[in-house]
């Protein structure tokens, strides 16, 4: 079954909403929502990414043994790990607990998650034939778990819920190389030999990510984050070829929902501009470029989001201090601001720090 053309209507065809209007008992003047809007909130909102993890020892006590697919099915004790750190930390909003790969492993392509390593795939991507593996998600059959955590969150949470899917690149990439990959050549042999047969598998992969989003914001998240974390990788040219329509595609098909748009990737830099125009309406960047330098180079975006090293909240609290204080200091005054990491958490980092980091945030006052 060929995926061409426009998502189809039924769930895609929702009346648009006022921005973050989705969750509906949440306060209009929310500081994470707000932010996102391009406003002033009371203070600045802050979240991690990979918040919920090996950081957190109550993490460690209830995940359990086996792949992190295994505890995704399971909506309470998913919507336990989605609330440990915003208990802990007291974060403006919670995150999903998933994973990118959730919707390509639900209609069965043969992906898992290795821990320490990431996702894998049993029989990588090769040819025109494997397209007939990437069958259209249906939500409600394939995953139906997903939506049943995010309606538990939404009772339970008082800050808005993110849910997030992969972006087209980073997920093609996984099923291609067959897991992690440091230069991409697989992936990259395939989009340059081969164009038609990588729009195609993109265009296929756009679609099972939308539709995953969909299903989580009609069941309650409050924003939306496609994770394209590899993207960096391509030169601008490349990216605008070979990965702006199907990252176009995603974002289009929950434009009308209401909901904040956030965009991520890894070493973006020289690729922000093409990420707003693909529909987000936040950028997350890396801690690899200035906030005040990201705004110059993703005109449009309301929002920044971001973007202190991870690596720098494993140094003395002192030092922790000092360089969130920079991020802060480096947004720009005429748009809203997301603290975040430049990344995930890493594994070694201690929660007190983190504890702080948002104590810390909160009392600075927003620019």
């Amino acid at each position: 079954m060929s995926l061409a053309g426009p998502l189809p209507e039924g769930p895609f065809g929702r009346a648009p909403l006022p921005l973050g209007s989705v969750a509906g008992f949440l306060e209009p003047n929310d500081p994470f929502l707000t932010a996102c809007r391009g406003e002033h909130p009371s203070h600045t909102p802050v979240w991690f990414m990979r918040q919920a993890g090996r950081a957190l020892p109550e993490y460690r006590s209830i995940r359990g043994e086996g792949s992190i697919l295994d505890a995704i099915r399971h909506p309470e004790l998913a919507t336990e790990i989605t609330l440990q750190p915003v208990r802990r930390y007291g974060v403006d909003a919670a995150i999903l607990f998933s994973d990118i790969v959730v919707p390509v492993a639900a209609i069965g392509f043969g992906v898992d998650v290795n821990p320490g390593l990431g996702p894998v795939v049993e029989r990588p991507f090769a040819s025109a034939a494997d397209l007939q593996r990437l069958r259209p998600l249906e939500p409600e059959v394939d995953m139906p778990w997903a939506a049943k955590t995010v309606a538990i969150l939404v009772k339970e949470l008082t800050v808005p819920l993110i849910g997030f899917a992969g972006g087209p690149f980073t997920l093609a990439s996984y099923l291609i190389e067959g897991g992690p990959s440091r230069d991409y050549a697989k992936t990259k042999r395939l989009m340059h030999g081969d164009p038609a047969l990588w729009s195609a598998l993109l265009e296929r992969l756009a679609d099972l990510s939308a539709r995953a989003l969909v299903a989580q914001v009609q069941a309650g998240a409050a924003a939306v984050q496609v994770f394209d974390s590899w993207a960096g990788s391509l030169s601008p040219h490349d990216y605008e070829r070979f990965v702006l329509p199907a990252a176009r595609r995603i974002f289009s098909a929950v434009e009308g929902l209401g909901v904040p748009r956030i965009h991520f990737g890894v070493g973006t830099g020289e690729i922000l501009d093409l990420m707003v125009e693909a529909g987000a309406d936040v950028i997350g960047v890396d801690w690899r470029v200035p906030l005040g330098r990201a705004a110059a180079k993703a005109p449009g975006a309301r929002a920044l989001q971001g973007n202190l090293d991870p690596a720098a909240c494993l140094a003395p609290w002192d030092a922790v201090a000092a360089e969130a204080r920079l991020v802060l200091e480096s947004a720009p005054a005429g748009m809203g601001h997301v603290f975040n990491l430049g990344h995930g958490v890493l594994p070694g980092t201690d929660p007190a720090v983190l504890s702080r980091l948002v104590e810390l945030v909160h009392e600075e006052p927003p620019r």
